[in-house]
């Protein structure tokens, strides 16, 4: 699990270790210009899953953060589920992936890829 820490409930932040990964990830898709979508959607065990996709840019409504030179899009109705999560990358030994420090979830499933409020 993903240190906890302190982020102002009007941001997300991403990690270096998370921004060196999109990077990566954009670069074997050949992608010169690019940005983190994050979002949720309706579903999972908990109710609400998180959303991640590298894609070439931010759409009208999308609030956009930069962190670590990479951006960040984030869909203003997304936005109240997020506000205050910490993303960060773990390849430790259990398991390997992006990971979610989100203050707002009052409970989360055991693989952390959904959570309610």
């Amino acid at each position: 699990m993903a240190p906890e820490r302190s982020v102002p409930i009007n941001t997300i932040e991403i990690t270096e270790k998370a921004a060196d990964k999109v990077r990566k990830f954009a670069a074997d898709k050949g992608m010169e210009k690019f940005g983190l979508k994050v979002a949720v959607k309706g579903g999972g065990c908990s109710g609400l899953t998180y959303v991640l996709d590298i894609v070439e840019g931010a759409e009208e409504d999308d609030k956009v953060i930069v962190h670590h030179g990479v951006e960040v899009y984030v869909p203003k109705k997304a936005f109240v589920f997020l506000a205050g999560t910490v993303l960060d990358f773990s390849d430790g030994l259990n398991g390997k992936g992006f990971e979610f420090s989100n203050p707002n979830a009052a409970k989360t499933c055991g693989c952390g890829t959904s959570f309610s409020v």
